[in-house]
């Protein structure tokens, strides 16, 4: 049996989209896979462009040279301490035991009068970053880019728990501007960016024979070679082995970052060192790589984005994130296909897989994610901003932290890594039911925004809740809410 333009325009809107807004349902019942492949050719970010946040090592420096002045305040602080327990001691003997008294944790006490006199400006510049990504994805129509973006930040994750500062900054550098273009851009954005090679340790890699690598008898990283090749391009199990990893390696000493100095116009942008570069020519897949300077690098990525393993890997992962855990074969050969026809245009991969019958025919069995069915929530009550700081805590509460992954792996896309998770997501909902309750009617979001898609079942148990909140609890808990 055919499914109805209503039905297959709910399924566009949770499947492909963040989920409806009031009347998007509607909006887009007469073409849904058209209007999908409509908001790639209009991506909404022109709220981020606007939204006048730091660069990425405008962040960086201004967090470093927060730090270097709380550390100059705490040795001050420390200083002033040790000075008057020292007056102290010298008054008397008496004296001398208080004295001793109050100067136990006097380094712990400097520290913390240079914290507050010195806030991280980190945890702002993150909000702020949050803030706006959150604005982009409760505010786009349907949200395909905006989903496609999130794919994309977490195959090629950074962690805000190792380099906060950066993290936002770094989707929108890296991320966005490149994840509708070409894979070979997008891949070498991302490898390139001072984020991704702090996050990696690329910035302590160094040839063992390079000129740093033998005045300080300090060697190689594999970090970031290793997790290209396993995680960003080929995938596990496809062929390479530890001397591809040691090769890549090589070929990567010398990406590193412009470190903070006395110019407060430099520090945090991506560099490449040849002091720290190992010497000679490298092989990766049976490859000799030759060019000793930064293109040796980026040859060598430019035939990890052109390999059949990777147009594999990248398939794999885009089905398994939009349609199915176990997606449809011929799905993932179709994207695959694409990606080795068109040479790794991503735009048209997105619509190669909002055009196939099989990324459709699949029931809406997919949990969402934390992030995914929270921002449906609220796009579903029609608010168009919510606080950055309750909805970071929130995603904390139900194990998906924003930008903190657990892992160079990213976040799993898998319902057994979710499942578990269920009971915090009834706390969040009913909390959020509790403060919207006042000015959302259940009925009308089962009516004008999800256009009555939800089972005879889910409808009745909300028209006989005993309160709008616990009706809306139980509306956000069902499987129209939580599946796609």
């Amino acid at each position: 049996m055919s499914r109805s333009a209503k039905a297959e325009a709910a399924m566009a809107l949770h499947r492909f989209g963040l989920g409806p807004r009031p009347g998007s349902i509607a909006a887009i019942e007469a073409d849904p896979r058209g209007a999908l492949i409509a908001e790639l050719d209009r991506p909404a970010i022109s709220e981020l462009a606007a939204a006048n946040l730091p660069s990425s090592a405008k962040a960086y420096r201004a967090v470093t040279d927060a730090f270097a002045k709380r550390q100059a305040k705490a040795i001050v602080a420390k200083k002033e301490q040790d000075a008057e327990r020292q007056q102290m001691a010298e008054a008397s003997a008496m004296m001398e035991g208080a004295a001793q008294g109050q100067g136990q944790g006097a380094g712990e006490m400097a520290a913390k009068i240079a914290a507050e006199a010195v806030p991280d400006p980190g945890r702002q510049i993150y909000l702020d970053e949050a803030r706006i990504r959150i604005a982009a994805a409760l505010g786009a129509e349907i949200g395909f880019v905006e989903r496609l973006v999130w794919f994309w930040s977490n195959h090629f994750c950074v962690s805000a728990d190792k380099i906060r500062s950066m993290s936002g900054a770094y989707e929108r550098e890296a991320i966005r501007p490149h994840m509708l273009g070409r894979f070979t851009d997008l891949l070498l954005a991302a490898e390139g960016h001072p984020a991704m090679l702090f996050y990696l340790d690329q910035t302590v890699s160094m040839g063992a024979n390079s000129t740093a690598g033998l005045n300080r008898s300090r060697g190689l990283n594999e970090n970031l070679a290793r997790e290209i090749l396993e995680l960003h391009t080929l995938g596990v199990r496809s062929g390479y082995a530890q001397d591809d990893v040691i090769g890549f390696a090589n070929i990567l000493t010398g990406w590193t970052l412009v470190p903070p100095g006395d110019n407060p116009e430099h520090g945090g942008e991506f560099t490449f060192n040849p002091r720290l570069h190992e010497p000679g020519a490298q092989k990766v897949l049976g490859k000799s790589y030759e060019d000793e300077t930064v293109e040796q690098g980026r040859a060598a990525l430019r035939d990890l984005a052109a390999n059949p393993a990777t147009a594999s890997h990248v398939a794999t992962k885009l089905a398994r994130y939009f349609v199915a855990d176990t997606p449809p074969p011929a799905l993932v050969e179709r994207i695959a296909k694409a990606f080795l026809d068109t040479g790794g245009d991503l735009k048209q991969l997105a619509r190669v897989m909002v055009s196939s019958d099989e990324a459709w025919s699949e029931p809406p069995a997919k949990l969402k994610r934390p992030g995914e069915w929270v921002v449906g929530m609220v796009r579903a009550t029609g608010l168009t901003q919510t606080d950055p700081v309750r909805y970071t805590d929130g995603q904390v509460l139900l194990g998906e932290p924003l930008w903190r992954p657990p892992s160079p792996k990213g976040f799993p896309d898998d319902e057994a890594s979710w499942i578990d998770g269920m009971g915090r997501r009834l706390d969040v909902a009913n909390y959020f039911a509790e403060r919207i309750a006042g000015r959302t009617d259940p009925q009308d979001v089962i009516e004008t925004v999800l256009g009555s898609q939800v089972s005879p079942e889910v409808k009745q148990a909300v028209g006989r809740a005993e309160s709008r909140q616990q009706a809306l609890v139980l509306l956000f808990m069902s499987a129209e809410f939580q599946r796609r």
